[in-house]
């Protein structure tokens, strides 16, 4: 029989998920309720005319179903349904077949519901979305879709608003919640030049921005792609159950065959069957599966395929890139070597209200350090005169002091007179290069701040819980220099390391440990992880702060800017396939006891319909576990704290 023809006589699957159980339902307690109205010892003709008919308009689309499946070739989980159902209809015991139809369907609507669940989610973040932007035109402002939003347009967010798209900030000033993107509480400072990603919320002060990404190529449109991809991947799991229904059914085939011979009631076979419709086997992994997915995602961890979440686990590699990953991943003022005469707090306060004016990344470092010097209520002073050499330096007056900041070669241009002082400060560094800021106050030399990338707080506590974890191997990739490679490598406890590496080499590596037969964990940040992210056996992304094309080649996502989700991940991961293979056992083990009981004539069809379904609903419970655990609560900010249900099957 054709998938065609097969397709026209069964209902369309979002019908058959919640119309067949409620109609097997129905049957049944109309019939119950016959049986109770004939006032007669046994079962009634109009009770079981009631089941049987109710069998024949529910069993139908249950055996074509599994028809179909057999015609593709997969004959273990539905098989041994069909011939339950099938061996009812011939061996007049509606009522057991009906159990089973509304067991079988009953479970795919229990499927339907955790899809609707994970469906209800991405439909929540869409909803959440941006929808509205007020475009400046001709100093006239309208109000239009987001999406018809384009590059270039110049936007006015008003107080309380969602950024609509991607922008930066062209004037205004005002705190930024992006605590529903990155689960951050602490607001963003934003003005001139200021990145902003859709979906944050404005704080107090109207903002004109520039769309620098239409609203669907966006972050937060980015995000939902995200969820959705976890939702729609199937896991590979789901095929261990499969290989388990490999040997179930030809025994379960084997016991009714002995069961039928042995006694010659074939109704001994049928209560066989109805006790061995494997329905954990089916449900039980691809749920638990779905546990582990959502509690992930309550940890701002989006788990793309249930294969990684499988994987994940298994570790025994782990490679971590260094900026962005182990670092922070931009430079913060390290250590300030000030001139006789100064302070690291004055000589920070001068060159603080010069570099004010300057969008420059690394001046926008240096107020930040100088402002932290500063007592309560204080302020940097106003700098005057201000001329701002691009990409070099600035200088200016402050206080009546002319200030100038800025890489050597254009302090020594404009304070020849600064030369010999800025030799004997460089002379205080253990390296001969580096990031840094030369200040000269007055023509003379004043100091010297040394920039770093800095270790992750938690990076050290990361690596040793890896190691407590049994992944013995960890490695640190990078393309910086040797140097300062093998300085953060000795801080945060990892003793293989390698420097200088180009984004194939990367890839070379983590190839060459799987070939090996390793099963590799790589953590990056940027695109040039992108790589090697794809050739190891579960990628992770930190994607906080975007993550670009790293998060389109990572098996994970997480959003948080938290390095310390990785080991998390992990547990998720050995609990939910520990759990898995839990309700695996546990439904397989009751279905075989309650086969046997069957075969010798203790259990009736009817009542191994019941104990079936009972099976069913232990093994599911258990599996339902894996959404719970015993990791610290997630974060009430995230965009995907708010329920998300993820749906993970394995892949086709």
């Amino acid at each position: 029989m054709s998938d065609r023809l097969l397709a026209q006589w069964l209902p369309r699957p979002e019908w058959r998920a919640s119309l067949l159980p409620a109609a097997a339902g129905g049957f049944l307690l109309v019939g119950a309720l016959a049986w109770l109205s004939e006032r007669v010892g046994g079962r009634g003709a109009l009770s079981d005319r009631v089941w049987y008919a109710g069998l024949l308009l529910t069993g139908v689309p249950v055996v074509l179903k599994a028809l179909r499946e057999i015609g593709r070739g997969h004959f273990a989980t539905d098989l041994v349904a069909m011939l339950a159902v099938l061996g009812a209809l011939i061996l007049d015991e509606p009522l057991a077949g009906l159990v089973i139809v509304l067991m079988q369907t009953g479970g795919e609507a229990l499927e339907r519901f955790a899809e609707g669940r994970a469906s209800a989610a991405v439909r929540e973040l869409e909803a959440a979305a941006p929808r509205l932007a007020h475009r400046l035109r001709d100093n006239l402002v309208e109000d239009v879709p987001a999406d018809a939003v384009v590059v270039g347009d110049i936007l006015l967010i008003r107080p309380g608003e969602l950024v609509p798209c991607d922008v930066v900030v062209l004037s205004g000033r005002s705190d930024v919640d992006v605590s529903r993107l990155t689960g951050e509480p602490m607001p963003l400072s934003a003005g001139a030049g200021v990145t902003l990603l859709s979906g944050s919320g404005n704080g107090r002060g109207p903002l004109t921005v520039r769309a620098t990404a239409i609203a669907r190529e966006s972050q937060y449109a980015r995000i939902v792609q995200l969820v959705r991809s976890a939702q729609e991947n199937k896991s590979p799991l789901q095929r261990l159950a499969d290989r388990y229904a490999v040997w179930f059914t030809p025994a379960t085939l084997l016991v009714c065959a002995i069961a039928w011979l042995s006694s010659g009631d074939p109704k001994r076979a049928l209560a066989v069957l109805v006790v061995a419709t494997p329905c954990p086997l089916i449900l039980a992994t691809p749920i638990a599966i779905i546990g582990g997915i959502n509690r992930a995602a309550r940890r701002q961890i989006i788990v793309r395929h249930g294969g990684a979440l499988e994987q994940v686990g298994a570790t025994t590699v782990a490679i971590f890139d260094k900026t962005g990953t182990l670092t922070g991943g931009q430079p913060a003022v390290a250590r300030v070597v000030p001139a006789s005469g100064w302070t690291e707090g004055s000589l920070l306060r001068f060159a603080g209200a010069v570099e004010h004016v300057s969008g420059h990344l690394l001046a926008r470092m240096l107020v930040v350090a100088a402002e932290r010097t500063l007592d309560t209520g204080s302020r940097l002073p106003v700098a005057s005169d201000v001329v701002d050499s691009h990409g070099r330096g600035v200088r200016g007056r402050v206080e009546g002091h002319m200030v100038t900041v800025g890489s050597r070669s254009y302090t020594v241009e404009q304070h020849g007179s600064a030369t010999a002082g800025l030799d004997a400060l460089e002379m205080q560094f253990t390296r001969t290069s580096g990031l840094r800021a030369y200040v000269a106050i007055d023509g003379e030399a004043a100091g010297i701040v040394e920039y770093a990338d800095r270790v992750r707080s938690d990076a050290r506590t990361v690596i040793a819980t890896l190691r407590s974890l049994g992944i013995g191997r960890v490695l640190l990739l990078s393309g910086d220099h040797e140097q300062n490679v093998r300085s953060i490598a000795t801080e945060v406890g990892i003793t293989e390391a390698h420097a200088d590496m180009l984004p194939d080499h990367k890839a070379e590596m983590v190839r060459s440990l799987v070939e090996s037969g390793e099963r590799v964990l790589m953590v990056g940040d940027g695109t040039n992880d992108a790589p090697a992210m794809s050739t190891a056996t579960v990628g992770v992304s930190l994607a906080a702060h975007g993550g670009g094309i790293t998060a389109e080649a990572a098996d994970i996502v997480i959003l948080a800017d938290e390095l310390s989700r990785v080991p998390e991940i992990v547990q998720i991961s050995r609990r939910t396939m520990r759990i898995a293979l839990q309700s695996l056992a546990l439904g397989l083990g009751l279905s075989a006891l309650a086969m046997t009981a069957a075969a010798f004539g203790r259990i009736d069809p009817p009542v191994g319909a019941l104990l079936q379904e009972l099976i069913d609903v232990a093994a599911i419970l258990n599996a339902l576990r894996s959404a719970r655990g015993g990791f610290a609560p997630a974060r009430q900010h995230s965009i995907l704290d708010r329920g998300a249900v993820f749906r993970a099957h394995a892949k086709a």
